[in-house]
């Protein structure tokens, strides 16, 4: 078996960059529908001529379906992933996924160009966006167990190209808007950007094998799971039992050092040799673990991931969009692009960041957990921005500067809290169950964006 000492370097930093675009292009398509949602409820909410006469307009309720149809398919095809990834291999489920996300791209940018009933365009609209997120989550889920087979630091440089997604869509959508072309023109330039981007996702994801330092990472995976099985089989059962007694120190110094997630000088390596020593003498009787043996390992991560994604779709986008600044003027037209999408993306972003470079609490401290739970405290403040149409609730942060203060901690507790959750739950289990560990730590990311979502509906009422 090879060792960490064999491993090749990361030249120009080339995965780091793939892993970093792979990031991108799993959140692009669900940003760029929700930063879009001017330009389908311009299109939908107008009225129609018939027979002459102008008729009411028609309420769709675009939002509201937009989240519900975007996170129905994406909690069930994370679950359908957790549990037949096995059984479909892994470069059918990436770029079939992206080849097909693709596909719904262009066909979305076509449809600005194409005049139709608005009954018609909002069916077409729904189906996109089920379709595009059933395949995003079967992405996602397969990107995360492929960067838990690497070192830790990839983690945190994927989640960071995830954070970066809302950006992207952000800054096109204020591109759009301060371009002042026509509508139509505007919108047909902001659904080819993400044309582009699953593009050049697709070609990254072709290039990683080809890449040295990821192609030894990815053969050492197999080779473990072919080891650790070969041995459970093929010897007796005695002979099984007397090597595990004379070689047991030495087996898993061996398998220690080459644990992907995690440099041994590090204390996170520390913690997560002294959690593979607990484990390796049972892991040498068969390959993987079963999915119910990796999540009693990482059941608090995958509260953590839950829990911030609930906090945070529970007000963003649904209560934060609709806060109104109290300066009138051109203002208004860039205030939430600006304040609420551009802000939020941009320190989530930061927040993903910062984990390559600060990892506290560590993964064993029950403050971690504690931290994640308090951010339920931003709940209420934005509740008490100045948001529209409120019946119950006051106004206690009318400033646009109150609001943008909360907006930032906010953004920025909530990419920090669900980055480390992310690169933590790998480190919890054995090599081989990393795989694992990322389909179903995406399971219950959508678990929680799909709680979150449904809250929003209650909190929005309450205002």
């Amino acid at each position: 078996m090879r060792t960490k000492e064999d491993a090749p370097g990361d030249r120009w930093h080339l995965v780091g960059v793939v892993f970093f675009i792979l990031g991108l292009g799993t959140l692009l398509p669900w940003n760029f529908f929700m930063t879009a949602s001017m330009y389908f409820n311009n299109r939908l909410n107008t009225s129609e001529w018939i027979n002459g006469t102008v008729t009411a307009t028609k309420e769709y309720y675009f939002n509201n379906w937009m989240t519900l149809l975007s996170q129905l398919p994406l909690l069930l095809f994370t679950l359908l992933n957790s549990i037949l990834y096995p059984r479909i291999s892994e470069k059918v489920r990436i770029a079939g996924s992206l080849v097909f996300i693709l596909i719904l791209f262009i066909l979305t940018a076509a449809l600005v160009k194409v005049p139709m009933g608005q009954d018609r365009f909002f069916s077409i609209t729904m189906a996109t966006i089920w379709f595009i997120n059933s395949f995003g989550a079967v992405l996602q889920g397969s990107l995360f167990g492929l960067v838990g087979l690497l070192p830790q630091t990839f983690s945190a440089v994927f989640m960071s190209g995830q954070g970066l997604a809302g950006t992207f869509a952000a800054l096109a959508m204020l591109f759009a808007i301060a371009s002042e072309t026509g509508e139509e023109t505007a919108a047909l330039g902001y659904f080819i950007t993400p044309c582009v981007g699953t593009l050049l996702t697709l070609i990254s994801y072709l290039m990683l094998p080809k890449l040295e330092f990821a192609s030894f990472y990815f053969n050492k995976s197999k080779e473990q799971i072919y080891e650790v099985s070969a041995s459970g089989e093929l010897l007796p059962k005695g002979v099984r039992e007397n090597e595990d007694i004379q070689e047991n120190g030495e087996m898993i110094s061996e398998l220690t050092d080459s644990v992907p997630n995690g440099s041994p000088s590090s204390p996170e390596s520390d913690g997560c040799k002294q959690a593979f020593v607990s484990v390796a003498p049972e892991q040498s009787n068969r390959a993987k673990s079963s999915v119910l043996e990796v999540f009693q390992k990482i059941w608090v991560m995958a509260f953590c991931v839950t829990f911030v994604f609930t906090v945070t779709l529970s007000v963003f986008p649904a209560v934060t969009v609709d806060v109104e600044t109290v300066y009138k003027g051109k203002w208004e037209r860039y205030f939430i692009p600006v304040c609420c999408f551009l802000l939020f993306n941009l320190m989530d972003w930061t927040g993903r960041t910062v984990t390559s470079f600060v990892q506290w609490p560590s993964k064993e401290s029950r403050l971690f957990p504690a931290l994640v739970v308090s951010r339920v405290i931003f709940v209420p403040l934005l509740m008490f921005c100045n948001v529209k149409d409120r019946h119950f609730l006051p106004v206690l942060f009318p400033n646009d500067w109150s609001f943008s203060v909360i907006m930032l901690l906010f953004s920025v507790s909530s990419g920090y809290c669900v980055c480390l959750s992310m690169s933590y739950a790998p480190q919890l289990v054995a090599p081989q169950d990393g795989e694992t560990a990322g389909a179903l730590m995406t399971f219950f990311l959508s678990l929680g964006l799909s709680l979150g979502a449904a809250l929003s509906f209650l909190l929005r009422l309450i205002i």
